[in-house]
């Protein structure tokens, strides 16, 4: 009964001194995370989608998973996740005895005597039995910078998924804008022939056929400078799936299809699903464990040892056959005057926690801007969409009167010139805001931790 009690003593002691004591997981969040005027929604976000269901595209599913399979990063995301578990095993293994066997034999003469020999064959075992918790906070923070490298590969994975559909939409546009330019130079080469043949026929003078001509060589070099773009994001995306540079199979910007309800989700979801911020806060868990075992360390250590095995060696004497000789120590080490190195690396503990706190809050924050800044993106987009749109066929309408009235002599070459530009600088605008939307739906995806395994 007595000693029960002062096994209850003991743990109540140690508790309070905190070396027990268990990591709580954050919930607080802040409020208004994604900013002002953006609603939540109570039900499972963009994040939760599949990227199969997300990204449609077979030839981008494709090369998300050629990416997964062959991507350098990710591999070597996935070998921390093995060196960390690794790491809890051996921290999980500390618990246990170990035992070493440790064979010694010795020849030895005096004065030109007959040399004797000796010999021992001992097993020798050490235990540390873990009172005060040391070993038992470095097995939780094991446990959280496992936890962490498995969060850690997820970022990786979330980050190439991403990456892989940004490049993939961004060469769609680039090939849109690219056939957008080679018709806009086809048709500046008809006005270039059409100027000519009116010049002949004395409506139009040489000043307008050579601004005619210096747009069209213009035009020509928009499309070298197009071609130079696609070549470098075709490189890009080889250097994400590991190969080299090629020309990669794809469809087209006007085929793309995304779902028309993309809700975030509340911010207490956002916490499970975003790999970053669960990393921080395993980040904090290790240092809540470091911190713990730093204060363990100013108690004692208390280890069982001992030895068995069979010697011919007894003191002085030599005795063949051998005899068997078992032995058992226990010690314990209580930290009296260690050059204050357990108080500094205390002090370090608990720094370092307070450091991976303020990491942790600013993590937090810096998602909650990032989902800001792509659902402001995206509504952006969806709402100058139907703006580009009434542009372009006032533009078109544009163009063709004025032409007309060229043609008629009515209206001068500078007018067509100015309603041309207009018109081709509204369709490249119109290409681009098109991909500006696809590319906030794909960071809304990344900002909310999309890509992960199921």
């Amino acid at each position: 009964m007595k000693k029960i009690i002062l096994l209850s003593a003991v743990t109540v002691l140690l508790s309070s001194c905190g070396i027990y004591s268990k990591y709580k997981p954050e919930m607080a969040v802040p409020d208004n995370l994604y900013g002002e005027g953006i609603e939540t929604a109570d039900t499972a976000g963009i994040g939760d989608r599949d990227w199969h269901e997300l990204f449609s595209d077979p030839k981008l599913q494709a090369l998300i998973e050629q990416g997964l399979q062959n991507n350098t990063d990710y591999q070597s995301a996935q070998l921390r996740v093995k060196e960390a578990e690794a790491a809890l095993m051996s921290a999980r293994l500390a618990f246990l005895p170990s035992f070493a066997l440790s064979p010694q034999g010795t020849v030895s003469s005096f004065d030109a005597r007959k040399a004797t020999q000796t010999y021992s064959l001992p097993v020798t075992a050490s235990w540390e039995l873990d009172i005060f918790g040391r070993m038992h906070n470095a097995k939780l923070q094991a446990k959280a910078v496992y936890a962490q490298s498995e969060d850690y590969r997820q970022a990786v994975r979330t980050q190439l998924v991403a990456g892989i559909a940004n490049s993939y939409y961004t060469l769609l546009m680039l090939d849109e804008q690219l056939a957008i330019t080679r018709e806009t130079e086809e048709a500046w080469r008809e006005t270039v022939s059409s100027t000519r043949a009116l010049k002949n026929a004395g409506m139009a003078d040489e000043a307008a056929v050579s601004q005619m001509e210096a747009t069209y060589y213009q035009v020509q070099a928009s499309s070298l400078d197009l071609k130079e773009q696609i070549n470098q994001v075709e490189n890009s995306l080889a250097l994400l799936l590991a190969e080299t540079p090629r020309y990669f199979e794809r469809g087209t910007l006007d085929e793309q299809q995304f779902p028309e309800d993309l809700s975030v989700g509340v911010p207490v979801q956002m916490l499970s699903n975003r790999p970053d911020v669960r990393s921080a806060e395993r980040s904090l868990e290790a240092a809540f464990y470091g911190t713990n075992q730093a204060r363990a360390s100013f108690y004692p250590s208390v280890v069982l040892s001992g030895s068995a095995g069979w010697t011919n060696s007894a003191g002085a004497m030599i005795v063949n056959p051998g005899k068997f000789l078992a032995s058992a120590v226990g010690s314990l080490t209580q930290p009296l005057f260690n050059r204050g190195q357990v108080i500094a690396q205390y002090r370090i503990a608990q720094a370092q926690q307070e450091e991976a706190s303020l990491a942790f809050q600013q993590t937090l924050l810096n998602a909650g801007s990032e989902v800001n800044d792509a659902l402001v993106a995206y509504q952006t987009s969806r709402e100058k969409t139907i703006l580009f749109d009434k542009q372009i066929v006032s533009l078109e309408k544009a163009l063709k009167s004025t032409s007309l009235l060229m043609e008629h002599g009515t209206s001068t070459y500078l007018e067509v010139l100015t309603a041309r530009q207009s018109l081709l600088s509204a369709q490249l605008s119109q290409t681009a805001n098109r991909f500006s939307e696809i590319q906030s739906v794909v960071n809304l995806y990344h900002a909310l931790g999309g890509g992960r395994e199921k």
